[in-house]
């Protein structure tokens, strides 16, 4: 009885593809280019597995291609990526030292306040303020946001004397 002897390496190919999809599958869900040089990294170990080369080859070359790729193409990738993004401030990052005007008088504890984008928010003095009361009509800045509360000081007047 003849025992055949199998040799693993001719399917390594097969290991290349799996290992690329499974790059790419995590990059669809990352979306940091990272995972896309590492799966062209695999492209490269698969060049060297169709052109022969021993497996210890293989791997290296696809590790040196993955790690020049990281460090070279894919901050580029990134800077392009982000390039002409939208920096301005949203959501309550955008409201910090965004004035209003008092529409209800405002105490410590109550009060309303319309903030220059129109919206009205409940609103209270700020405990840094030497101010007890602000009252309608008055002019205020956001100086922090506690829940669905603004947080306010009043605005100094300054007179200039001429």
């Amino acid at each position: 009885m003849d025992i055949v002897t199998v040799d693993l390496t001719q399917y390594l190919w097969i290991v290349w593809l799996v290992f690329i999809l499974v790059a790419v599958i995590i990059e669809l869900f990352t979306l940091e280019f990272t995972f896309l040089m590492i799966a062209a990294g695999g492209l490269g170990g698969l060049g060297a597995n169709l052109l022969g080369w021993p497996w210890w080859l293989q791997i290296a070359v696809a590790a040196v291609l993955a790690v020049l790729l990281i460090l070279l193409i894919r901050p580029v990738l990134l800077a392009k990526l982000h390039k002409g993004e939208d920096t301005t401030p949203s959501n309550l990052a955008a409201l910090m030292g965004m004035q209003g005007r008092v529409v209800v008088e405002i105490d410590e504890t109550k009060g309303q306040v319309r903030l220059a984008n129109g919206e009205t928010w409940t609103a209270r003095l700020s405990p840094l303020t030497v101010s007890t009361v602000v009252v309608e009509g008055e002019n205020v800045v956001v100086t922090a946001i506690e829940g669905s509360t603004a947080v306010v000081v009043p605005v100094e007047r300054t007179e200039s004397h001429g």
